[in-house]
């Protein structure tokens, strides 16, 4: 059983371009931040362990490991949102928009190559889709076509793992992929990692690594066989005290309400600071949570899971109206002047689907201790 200690996202049917076609013009993660949550300050990128980020989202995987001292040299996804942020929010033009159901590790590695002659990558992180076996998804099924790319994912760490030295893996995803009518996908996928990695599988709950929100995801952390002989140990949590919405979020101003004509710049103290406008009568002081649609939010407990389907942006414990982008960014464990790319639903999309930051610099850091040699942090802690 894995130890108790994802985000999601379909990409449509996709046509199938030539990877070199894909692979041109590069573009890019993660800004100077000052914010405690996770902070990543500039420096030479020297002698940083580089790693490949696959399925990256709006960066909140990259952002962790980075914070740790890892550089990101490669970083992918079908969503042209999410790379714009990605790239919004970066010093290095590393990510890219590509279709990881038909990318294999050929084109990485050509890609990298002139790019970067020594490039020499020694670890792999991601969350590929998980539509597929989300509870979110009543009509989830093991032939769904998203689950192949999940399968997809452990094939490219398998084979760029015979091309390059990577020492590791991360594979994230809902803990639906461990309920048993997906046990022949879970098995299929250890099984194939195991070739060149020692797996390790745990159940990690972001609101006991300070992130304001009860989330649980699986991770599936890989040691390359030969590397250690010893099996990962998840990080323990960092703090007994649970973070709450009030801590996140108590101390914001209104935000605006949506309308066609916004812009970013129309919007104060935050780009992303923007919400719909409430037009049911429900929305009182008085709204009692009622199904998916409206959950209301206790200022001093973390918040439920941010994983927003249509309409179910989680309401303000004010009970006035829904949470702004920006309010859900911060309950997710992103620093605050961190900045989300694309439309009100593009953002959406983005923020439901990340990786908290503060859980995957724990994860990070915890890697530090099987690599050969030391990682330099990027930051005074």
């Amino acid at each position: 059983m894995p130890r108790q200690v994802k985000s999601c996202q379909f990409r449509n049917p996709p046509q199938e371009d030539s990877m070199d076609d894909q692979l041109q013009n590069p573009r890019s993660i993660g800004r100077d931040h000052d914010n405690g949550a996770v902070h990543a300050e500039s420096e030479s990128v020297g002698a940083r362990p580089q790693i490949l980020s696959f399925f990256c989202g709006a960066g909140g995987l990259d952002l962790g490991f980075t914070k740790s001292g890892y550089d990101v040299i490669f970083a992918a996804d079908y969503f042209q949102a999410a790379i714009d942020t990605h790239n919004a929010n970066s010093n290095q033009p590393v990510a890219q928009t590509l279709d990881l159901l038909y990318a294999k590790a050929a084109h990485i590695t050509e890609f990298l190559k002139a790019r970067s002659p020594s490039a020499s990558p020694v670890g792999i992180i991601g969350g590929p889709p998980c539509q597929g076996f989300s509870r979110a998804n009543t009509q989830r099924s093991q032939a769904d076509p998203r689950n192949m790319l999940a399968r997809r994912y452990a094939a490219l760490i398998v084979d760029l793992a015979e091309i390059y030295p990577i020492q590791f893996f991360v594979f994230e995803n809902v803990p639906e992929l461990l309920a048993k009518n997906n046990q022949r996908i879970f098995t299929s996928l250890k099984r194939k990692l195991a070739k060149h990695f020692n797996v390790s599988v745990a159940l990690i709950n972001a609101a006991d690594f300070g992130v304001p929100q009860t989330r649980e995801r699986v991770f599936l952390v890989g040691l390359r066989k030969g590397m250690s002989e010893k099996e990962f140990a998840f990080p323990s949590p960092s703090s007994s005290v649970r973070s709450t919405v009030r801590h996140a979020i108590g101390h914001l101003p209104p935000p605006i309400f949506f309308n066609r004509s916004l812009t970013p710049r129309d919007i104060p103290h935050h780009p992303n600071h923007w919400t719909m406008r409430p037009r049911s009568s429900r929305f009182s002081a008085d709204l009692v949570s009622s199904g998916r649609s409206l959950i209301r939010l206790d200022w001093d407990k973390p918040s439920r899971t941010v994983a927003y389907g249509h309409r179910e942006i989680h309401v303000h414990p004010s009970g006035l109206r829904r949470l702004s982008l920006y309010e859900a960014m911060l309950l997710q464990g992103f620093p605050p002047d961190y900045i989300l790319k694309g439309n009100l639903s593009e953002q959406v999309t983005q923020i439901s689907n990340a990786v908290p930051p503060p859980v995957a610099h724990a994860i990070a850091n915890q890697l530090k201790k099987y690599l050969p040699r030391p990682i330099q942090r990027r930051e005074h802690e």
